[in-house]
């Protein structure tokens, strides 16, 4: 079996539970609606109101058109059985079509479904642009809606679906937590949790060298090699090797801010930056080693040791800082390999 179809069929039994609905299985036809869930509300479910923090979303019925914000939240929408109408367009780790490869292999499955269309986010959330979709519900618990967003798209009475905390620091289970109140699937979002984090606990029993192991997720660009970006402890990347086993070193502690994702030292401390391993984001080799054999990158002790590991896949890395129930089966088994890899020394 290949790795696709294997990730094909796990979408699918994620967001096709039998005690809820069956998945359509039947041939398209151009006179007959395209599905837009293969699971239904529970019985209940509504009105529901669900809190963020930028302010409450009130759903009176169970929402038919669903618009989502933010990389990794047309996932859990359809890791929950729901077909988002349009989804933010993702242009890194992306597809051609703005798209990845996961939610596109999830949407296969779902017999005669249309993809979502793609909103541009470079200028901000294009909020005129969703108002005139008619939605009944915005899902952003992981994006950059911003409060007068929010408010735009609450007056215009389309309920909004936020961050619970600070932006960019809600973990994949906080998304599904809140979408599945918001969608009425609240059963549906706990099974896909726990089917989620049995494939975490099976790859950190795969790579025991995780355990223990001090990760430093860091930024190191090329073009400009008098700073070192680091991500803090809270940011989705670092919480997802905690979750693997692996420990926050003391300079993350040290210089990171509360409710700030990520920040900056100088590369002058480049010595300080003990861990048994620093991970990075590369666009090419010629990045890697220009980063390798700069005169002050290089004095890091893991990336001196060869103990670093800065990856070129952007699909791969994509679910590290955008995790969804369909994305991290991608991350476990393309992206994590390297990463023991690179305790054991065999890194970039």
């Amino acid at each position: 079996m290949t790795h696709r179809t294997a990730h094909r069929r796990t979408a699918l039994a994620l967001a096709c539970l039998p005690f809820l609905a069956a998945c359509s299985t039947g041939s398209a036809s151009s006179d007959v609606a395209a599905p837009t869930a293969t699971t239904s509300a529970e019985a209940d479910a509504f009105p529901v109101t669900v809190e963020s923090a930028l302010g409450d979303a009130v759903i009176e019925d169970a929402p038919e058109r669903v618009v989502t914000v933010g990389y990794a939240d047309s996932d859990v929408a359809l890791s929950l059985g729901v077909v988002p109408i349009a989804s933010e367009k993702i242009t890194w780790g992306g597809t051609a079509g703005g798209s990845t490869v996961w939610f596109d292999d999830a949407l296969a499955e779902i017999d005669g479904a249309r993809a979502p269309e793609r909103l541009d986010t470079t200028d901000g959330i294009p909020v005129d642009e969703i108002i005139a979709l008619e939605p009944d519900l915005v899902l952003g618990t992981n994006s950059g809606l911003t409060q007068q967003d929010f408010d735009k798209l609450t007056k215009a009475g389309i309920p909004v679906v936020a961050y619970p905390g600070d932006m960019w620091f809600t973990t994949w289970q906080q998304s599904l937590e809140l979408a599945g109140r918001a969608l009425g699937r609240t059963a549906v979002a706990d099974r896909v949790v726990a089917d989620t984090e049995q494939v975490i606990a099976d790859t950190a029993a795969k790579y025991p060298q995780l355990d223990g192991a001090t990760i430093a997720y860091t930024y190191l660009n090329p073009a400009d090699t008098s700073q070192i970006g680091i991500y803090s402890a809270e940011e989705n990347r670092p919480v997802l090797l905690a979750q693997l086993g692996a420990v926050t070193p003391a300079i993350v502690d040290e210089v990171s801010e509360p409710g700030v994702f990520y920040t900056t030292i100088s590369a002058e401390r480049a010595k300080d930056v003990e861990a048994d391993v620093l991970l990075t984001d590369a666009e090419s080799e010629a990045d890697i080693e220009t980063i390798e054999t700069d005169p002050l990158l290089s004095q890091v002790p893991a990336i001196a040791s060869g103990h670093w590991y800065a990856s070129t896949d952007h699909v791969a890395s994509l679910p590290m800082s955008a995790p969804s129930a369909l994305s991290l089966p991608y991350a476990m088994e393309n992206y994590i390999p390297h990463v023991a890899a690179a305790v054991d020394g065999d890194g970039s």
